[in-house]
């Protein structure tokens, strides 16, 4: 399986090293590292795999962790970058049987946040793209760009421009269906990146076994590019409520952003984190302080690791972080939920969302 990275975009360093023994015509470094089935592993420090997953349901359901062994990989170490820098070449194995595992309010930090969830979302993979095909548009090679369960279309809202001969940044992008989706309709270039190489595998064409546009497995926190390299930077409903500092990640938007460049994200509308995650009724029930901004975080229940870490902001926090990235906010969306959508998204559903709001979109740029 793999993930790959285009070398000219990278900071200065030790997979930019190993990139300059590829041809540096467009495209060359892609088929360079997938003709030899690595995959990329960038992450801002080690992230070791370890026992105890549970569902990021933020608690109000039953809560299962999974017990499984310890992930082996077959490793060519490079010299750290920012931690550590590793080509793998070898698959995970699958987790065994389920056991209890604890949910609730607490602290967690940039590191146990990003631990977290990458062992969550690298377990979740198969299931969440199972569960969720038509959404994810897991059947098309073409991808499907929907900003949010209230299937809110880049193809008729155009949020992100004339991307046509723009560079284009997807981070926390899952399986890319919205990168695979611009690629197919029109794009200057797109990359993506994912700290889930799991979830990243299902953007792996399964018929050339090959991905379908750049995919890149690192932390968003650090992003691992050069300033000033994309004109667009987007992510729908990724990285930005699972990080534990999302002002740093505004801030390393407007770093790899060029002047005047453009960022648009979706995330769970600040309003629904005060409610049950229930799609019905009881769903509808305040028991949360919208002003508590203490994660939600599942923990192993053995070693007590935090296996999934949720984060809230208030909408005040979420504008007061772009600004102070230096960012200019242009637009704050709220998708109403259709008449005709009947079909129900974990928590979102018709009965809830014909109520409360379920989902913010920002659209923000930096001066020119």
């Amino acid at each position: 399986m793999v993930t790959l990275l285009c070398g000219h975009k990278l900071r200065p360093g030790p997979l930019a090293a190993v990139c300059r023994q590829v041809p540096s015509r467009p495209g060359n470094h892609i088929n360079w590292f997938v003709n030899r089935g690595w995959i990329i592993d960038l992450v801002k420090q080690p992230l070791p795999v370890f026992a105890g997953h549970a569902p990021g349901t933020k608690g109000r359901s039953p809560i299962e962790a999974v017990s499984g062994p310890e992930r082996r990989h077959t490793t060519k170490t490079i010299t750290p970058w920012q931690g550590r820098l590793q080509i793998t070449v070898s698959s995970t194995p699958p987790p065994s049987s389920p056991i209890p595992a604890a949910g609730g309010f607490g602290h967690a930090d940039a590191t146990e946040s990003s631990r977290a969830n990458r062992l969550w979302w690298d377990f979740d993979a198969d299931n969440y793209h199972r569960e969720h095909s038509r959404f994810l548009g897991a059947d098309q090679p073409e991808g499907k760009f929907l900003w949010s369960p209230e299937y809110f279309d880049e193809a008729d809202h155009h949020l992100l421009g004339d991307v046509r001969d723009k560079d284009v940044l997807e981070f926390g992008c899952g399986s890319a269906p919205c990168s695979r989706w611009l690629n197919h309709t029109g794009v200057g270039t797109i990359t993506a990146f994912d700290i889930s190489a799991g979830m990243l595998r299902h953007g792996v064409d399964a018929s050339t076994g090959t991905p379908v546009v750049p995919l890149v497995q690192a932390d968003a926190l650090a992003m691992p590019f050069k300033d000033n390299c994309f004109d667009v930077a987007f992510t729908a409903y990724g990285a930005i409520g699972f990080v534990a500092d999302s002002q740093q990640l505004m801030h390393e938007a407007a770093r790899v952003l060029r002047p005047g460049g453009r960022l648009v994200f979706s995330v769970l509308h600040p309003f629904r984190w005060v409610f049950r995650d229930e799609p019905g009724e009881e769903g509808l029930i305040a028991y949360l302080s919208y002003f508590d901004r203490s994660p939600y975080i599942e923990r192993d229940p053995v070693t007590r690791t935090i296996t999934y870490a949720e984060h809230h902001r208030t909408i005040g926090d979420r504008i007061r972080e772009l600004l102070a990235a230096g960012f200019i906010l242009d637009d704050f969306i709220e998708p109403e939920w259709p008449d005709n959508l009947e079909e129900s998204f974990n928590q979102f559903s018709p009965t809830r969302g014909r109520i409360i709001p379920g989902t913010a979109i920002i659209v923000a740029h930096l001066p020119d």
